[in-house]
């Protein structure tokens, strides 16, 4: 692999040439249905590094290929995401951001949060062109429905027992039943380009203190408030257990006041015509936002299931989809009733 991905480096790389794998350090590969690879030359290059990201094979894409590359580019353009030194269908090869991504703590730092919220507010003012019209949500029951259908149904021979009994209880999360609660916690408002998946491990704090926001492969028209409450949805997530099913979702660590302060932070950067009109901006979105972010066990429960069938992690995908699903209908439930 190694080889591979430097060979695809050089041809776009003129700088890179003539050089061996022994020249460069390879980063494991990391994350799931892509995944990415950071290569470090040993000595003084330009650029010194890059990322890989493989991109063939990948078949939970919201956007079509043409639309998400050409929103990539914008973002890039933008000085939003990384730059880009190639990008096909198969690969993209980018700026390597020297630094480290966020930790669940992390998210209730103020000085960071107003970074965060100062990065959100530019990528939610971006207007990219041939965006589909249907959101994020639709688009997600759309794309992810059927494969959620063949591991559900056809798929589900290949786990244990326990497992399968699951995959009957999972079988209502692609229902037009379960589409209509999920679009009752949007807020009434019109929606505009977001990102759509900003849990922690997606926003990178840069050595400089600088913060850039990561993984676009989500991001279309959908609700400000969502990318607010996933922000925080995911700290509730405790990874690496020793134990199966190797997580446990643990009660929210966020409260309306950390909302309140990071919306505050987002507001910062927009114009209102008095103090009372911004307060009842501040009012809606954080009631806006609470209710929303019950859509992250929605969403994380339905990203699971196309992996169950290949799992690249110590974690099983079965159970983890079941339990972020119901604790998206109980929710639910407490929000708007039975």
């Amino acid at each position: 692999m190694n080889d591979v991905v430097l060979q695809r480096c050089q041809a776009v790389l003129a700088s890179w040439a003539g050089l061996t794998t022994d020249h460069f350090n390879f980063d494991a590969p990391k994350g799931f249905s892509s995944f990415t690879m950071g290569v470090r030359a040993k000595m003084p290059l330009e650029p010194p590094a890059v990322l890989y990201r493989q991109l063939a094979g990948k078949e939970n894409a919201i956007l079509d290929f043409k639309t998400e590359k050409e929103t990539f580019l914008l973002l890039a353009r933008a000085g939003i995401a990384a730059r880009c030194y190639h990008y096909d269908a198969g690969y993209r090869i980018e700026e390597f951001f020297q630094g480290r991504t966020l930790t669940a703590d992390d998210v209730f730092d103020p000085d960071l949060q107003r970074k965060i919220a100062a990065e959100l507010y530019r990528l939610h003012q971006l207007v990219p062109d041939n965006l589909p019209r249907a959101t994020f949500f639709e688009l997600l029951h759309r794309q992810w429905g059927e494969l959620a259908r063949h591991v559900l149904g056809s798929g589900r021979s290949v786990f244990p027992a326990d497992e399968q009994e699951m995959c009957s209880d999972l079988e209502a999360i692609y229902s037009a039943r379960t589409v209509a609660k999920v679009l009752r916690c949007l807020p009434d408002r019109p929606p505009v380009f977001c990102h759509n998946d900003t849990y922690h491990g997606n926003v990178f704090l840069l050595d400089d203190g600088t913060i850039r926001l990561l993984d676009f492969e989500f991001s279309c028209l959908n609700h400000i408030a969502f990318d607010f409450a996933n922000l925080f949805a995911e700290t509730v997530m405790e990874h690496g257990l020793e134990d199966p099913p190797y997580f446990r979702i643990g009660e929210p660590r966020f409260t309306d006041q950390d909302l309140a302060s990071f919306i505050g932070f987002y507001l910062d950067n927009a114009e209102f015509s008095d103090r009372d009109a911004r307060a009842a901006e501040l009012r809606r979105l954080v009631s806006e936002t609470r209710r929303a972010a019950m859509l992250s066990d929605y969403m994380y429960a339905m990203a699971a299931l196309p992996l169950a069938l290949e799992p690249i992690q110590k974690i099983r995908f079965i159970p983890y989809a079941h339990q972020r699903f119901h604790r998206f209908l109980r929710s639910w439930e407490e929000e708007f009733g039975a």
